[in-house]
């Protein structure tokens, strides 16, 4: 969901412009004695049936998130952070024409005047509610041709014979995409002030036996970090190459909101030996005390979600902190944050093989049982649950729930090459923005996998951020 200072973020947390296709296997980078995992069936009629269920699945969570609300609420701006939903709403719309329409099956324009009205680098999002945008009706009815328009192009074109073709990739592509925005989309109806428009079932309690410990040791060594063979992958996640790292502790589930408020009782947010200077400064000037959207009354605490007043539940993983509020819990506690490359180990490697696994249960795709995932529920799981989705060494909750920050910056992996352009990931590139993985409950599984590298400026709390910790051995 990731974020030009001008784009804002996106998240998950993602810029706005779409991602970028996969490059091929660096030989220099792959490590020979390890496997990189692929789903098991890439036949033409899978890959289309694929594409197809992606891209209707997305269709219908845009159509929930931008009919929940009346037109007034579609076309206002609910947060400078973020665009208006209409605007969201056209601008899938027109990159699933610019890429599916004229680049892949070549066609002319639809409507070449609103082209400008979309690029998310010309307009930044404090600016879009100025812009001459298409209506609600008019975004809906230009979204609903372009869509009827590609499924004639998803029946009738080869998924083969270009970069964008190969595998289906620029339908997945555009189907994460549309994701990311309803992501996104979601994160403006938690902006949004007035009573409640969005419902789901509430996430069962954890099944089976608790965790044995509150952290596991992850041993020493190399293994496989990214992909050169997920088909849908985007550009930052390739390719595959060899990481080495030392042994470490981690949690084994993300920190609770009982555990940060530990923090907050401590007199976190007054003591700035637990904070990076910039982010000292940040809360100093903002008068941040707590994590965002909660607040402190009658002795207790309670949290805003979703236009519902609620106490801050103690067994959830603690949501909508910054980097600098996650590094300064750590610090506190003793610990740190992980490395990505200690997250991405803890997810994927699996100790018994050697290998790295497309998701820490394995390499099938994610179900109810494993993950937290789809916007099937409105708030994380209670930390604990979902042992089916537990890595190896029986680390839990690390797809799904809440983007977990990590210590490392946003950079490239050895061999990256960008696209289909430079600025999906290359132009984010360095120590401005922090990376977040595993995903949250705002997130699709097509736009979620082990491999899967999110950004953020490390300010960011409107997202759907949380954490777990680390140390040393």
């Amino acid at each position: 969901m990731t974020a030009s200072p001008s784009a804002g973020s996106a998240s998950r947390t993602h810029p706005d412009p779409i991602p970028g296709e996969p490059t091929h296997t660096d030989p220099t980078h792959a490590d020979p004695t390890h496997t990189d995992p692929t789903p098991a069936d890439r036949s033409p009629a899978d890959l289309r049936g694929r594409a197809f269920a992606a891209l209707t699945a997305a269709r219908a969570r845009t159509a929930l998130l931008t009919d929940a609300v009346s037109d007034r609420d579609l076309t206002e701006q609910h947060s400078p952070l973020m665009s208006p939903l209409v605007w969201d709403l056209a601008h899938i719309g027109n990159q699933e024409e610019l890429w599916l329409l004229r680049n892949v099956a070549g066609h002319e324009s639809l409507h070449p005047e609103i082209d400008p009205l979309y690029d998310a680098f010309r307009h930044p999002r404090s600016e879009r509610p100025n812009l001459p945008l298409l209506g609600p009706a008019e975004a809906r009815r230009y979204t609903a041709e372009v869509r009827g328009r590609v499924f004639d192009l998803l029946e009738s074109t080869a998924l083969e014979g270009s970069a964008l073709l190969d595998d289906g990739f620029a339908f997945g592509m555009i189907a994460q995409h549309e994701q990311q925005h309803d992501e996104t989309m979601l994160i403006t109806h938690q902006l949004r002030r007035g009573g409640p428009v969005l419902t789901a079932p509430e996430p069962d309690p954890p099944q089976g036996a608790a965790p044995p410990a509150p952290e596991v040791l992850v041993s020493g060594g190399p293994f496989t970090m990214g992909t050169s063979a997920e088909p849908w992958s985007l550009d930052n996640e390739r390719p595959a190459h060899t990481r080495d790292t030392g042994p470490f502790w981690i949690d084994t589930v993300p920190v609770t909101n009982a555990a940060y408020q530990a923090f907050i009782a401590d007199g976190g947010y007054r003591d700035e030996r637990w904070w990076a200077a910039e982010g000292w400064e940040q809360i100093r000037r903002h008068g941040i005390e707590a994590p965002l959207f909660w607040r402190r009354e009658a002795g207790q605490w309670l949290r805003r979600r979703f236009g519902v007043t609620e106490p801050v539940p103690s067994d959830e993983p603690v949501l909508h902190v910054s980097w600098y509020e996650a590094d300064a819990y750590a610090r506190w506690a003793g610990r740190r944050l992980p490395t990505e490359a200690e997250w991405e180990k803890a997810a994927r490697h699996d100790p018994a093989t050697g290998r790295s696994t497309r998701y820490p249960w394995g390499d099938e795709d994610p179900t109810p049982s494993h993950a937290n995932l789809g916007q099937r529920h409105l708030r994380p799981a209670p930390a604990g649950s979902y042992p089916a989705g537990a890595s190896p060494l029986g680390v839990r909750q690390l797809i799904g729930d809440v983007w977990e920050w990590t210590s490392s910056d946003f950079l490239p992996y050895p061999g990256f090459r960008a696209f289909p352009y430079r600025e999906y990931s290359e132009v984010f590139f360095g120590p401005e923005h922090k990376v977040l993985r595993g995903g949250s409950f705002a997130v699709d599984p097509v736009a979620c996998r082990g491999t899967f590298r999110n950004w953020d400026l490390p300010v960011r709390r409107q997202i759907f951020s949380g954490f777990r910790t680390a140390r040393d051995v």
